[in-house]
């Protein structure tokens, strides 16, 4: 009888071992991640690979260099409300003949709509960046595919363009499970390897500080992410593109994106 007490009580207690791992798992799988890095200097590589969460990013597909052996650079912009500037970033791209992707939340769908159909309308990928730019890897499956669907609709309808397949995480914010259902759900996630602190529309610095921040950054594949609302941004976009080719790169669409995988 005792044993048969000790059997069922080491029973119990692998089950609930068994289970406690199941819930670790869990909480691993929606560890939030903050996608950040030592940025590149001198046409070096950024430090991605150290900063421990470039497996998972694979893992799912997501994007955040293309061919690091070629002079290929990849533009995006974050549009999560507009600042007047856009029209002018447009007119620079369309004048340059450089293709870009515009990542958009509800709000920027909702409020300026003409400006999300010219970004289609002169061949820009237009890519989602949630609808209401929560933290994504802290909300429920269901919510991040009403957050995702809602935008998409509202792009296909609005645009010529019929599908949405790109998705910024908002904040750089993700996790392995977020990034696992929105891939499910037909997104690759892209993130980047040049940035900088662009986006506080009352710590701009003049045209100038936004070319050195970028141009110091370039390397072979990069992505590069820039945001809509910074008048730098928009003012030295010219020149950046003039001399970025002049050291021998060249602008592509991430739908041109052949390699995705750091090297």
């Amino acid at each position: 009888m005792r044993r048969a007490i000790q059997a069922v009580v080491f029973l119990m207690v692998m089950v609930s071992v068994v289970q406690l791992s199941g819930q670790v798992w869990a909480q691993d799988d929606n560890r939030p991640y903050h996608f950040g890095f030592k940025k590149s200097k001198d046409g070096k590589l950024p430090s991605i690979a150290e900063e421990g969460f470039m497996g998972i990013l694979q893992k799912h597909g997501a994007i955040f260099l293309g061919d690091t052996e070629k002079k290929e650079l990849y533009l995006t912009f974050d549009n999560g409300y507009e600042n007047g500037y856009t029209a002018q970033l447009l007119n620079v791209l369309k004048d340059k003949k450089v293709p870009a992707a515009f990542f958009v939340t509800g709000h920027y769908v909702k409020d300026q709509p003409e400006l999300v159909k010219r970004m289609a309308e002169e061949g820009h990928i237009i890519g989602n960046h949630s609808w209401s730019h929560p933290d994504m890897s802290s909300i429920s499956a269901g919510r991040m595919k009403d957050e995702l669907d809602k935008v998409k609709v509202e792009i296909t309808q609005l645009t010529p363009q019929s599908e949405v397949r790109y998705l910024r995480p908002p904040r750089g914010i993700f996790s392995d499970q977020m990034l696992g259902v929105s891939q499910n759900l037909g997104y690759t996630s892209v993130f980047w390897s040049v940035a900088y602190r662009d986006w506080d529309t009352k710590k701009q610095h003049g045209w100038n500080y936004a070319y050195q921040q970028v141009m110091a950054q370039l390397h072979p594949g990069a992505v590069i992410l820039l945001h809509s609302v910074s008048q730098d941004n928009a003012e030295a976009m010219g020149k950046i593109i003039d001399d970025a080719r002049g050291q021998g790169y060249e602008f592509k669409s991430l739908d041109q994106m052949q390699l995705k995988q750091y090297r």
